[in-house]
C-alpha cells in the first residue's frame, strides 16, 4: 500500500461513494485498475483498510507509528541498583530521577 499516494487513497474513496451511490469495495477495485493498469494490482483488503482509516480518523494521510523507548543497559543497570538500594521508592520516581527527559514507561523497558 506504501505505492499509494494520498491523493490515490482519495480518488479510491470518492469511487467508494456514499449513500444510495455506494459502490462495493469489489467494483472499486475493478475501476481502479481499469484507471491505472500501470500502477501494482490493488485488492479489496486495501480497499478496506483506506476505508476503515477514513472512518476511524478522518483523513488518508499516512499515521506515524509509536517509538518504544529506548534504554541502553547502562540505565538499565542503574535502574536496578538504585531500585536494589531502596526498594521502597516508587518506579516513577527512579525513572524520573535517572532519566532525561522523564519517560514513565522506562521501568516496563527493565
Amino acid at each position: 500500500m506504501s505505492y499509494l499516494t494520498e491523493s490515490l487513497k482519495i480518488e479510491i474513496l470518492m469511487r467508494i461513494g456514499y449513500g444510495d451511490r455506494a459502490r462495493t469495495q469489489c467494483e472499486v477495485v475493478r475501476l481502479f485498475r481499469e484507471t491505472h493498469p500501470d500502477l501494482p494490482q490493488l485488492n479489496q483488503g486495501t480497499i478496506s483498510k483506506i476505508e476503515a482509516q477514513y472512518r476511524e480518523i478522518g483523513h488518508v494521510r499516512k499515521v506515524p507509528s509509536k517509538r518504544q523507548a529506548v534504554v541502553d543497559d547502562d540505565t538499565k543497570l542503574n535502574l536496578l541498583l538504585a531500585l536494589e538500594e531502596n526498594p521502597i521508592t516508587p518506579a516513577r520516581q527512579l525513572a524520573r530521577d535517572k532519566m532525561e527527559p522523564f519517560r514513565p514507561t522506562i521501568m516496563d523497558k527493565v
